[in-house]
């Protein structure tokens, strides 16, 4: 896991919908559709806290045995590979 900790680019419109969150990029003028967990791991991108406590409370928020870290590092890769997140 990184140290850096991860903040939600400038320019993003969000609204949640049922099964998660519908993201607008305005810098793109790109939609992005993530679910449940890929949402709360994008409001967790708040620059306070880095990939390893993020999955803390991934862990937590879902009852997990475990903290998902691995499947936290990913989604944040593909979220600064989408520049959803610096």
């Amino acid at each position: 896991m990184t140290n850096e900790r991860p903040r939600t680019a400038q320019g993003l419109e969000f609204n949640e919908v049922e099964d998660g969150l519908i993201v607008y990029q305005e810098s793109t003028e790109r939609v992005h559709h993530l679910n449940a967990t890929a949402a709360v791991v994008l409001q967790l991108c708040d620059g306070t806290r880095d990939a390893t406590e993020i999955a803390s409370v991934v862990g937590e928020l879902f009852g997990l045995e475990h903290p998902p870290a691995d499947a936290v590092e990913s989604c944040l890769a593909r979220f600064v590979q989408e520049r959803l997140v610096r």
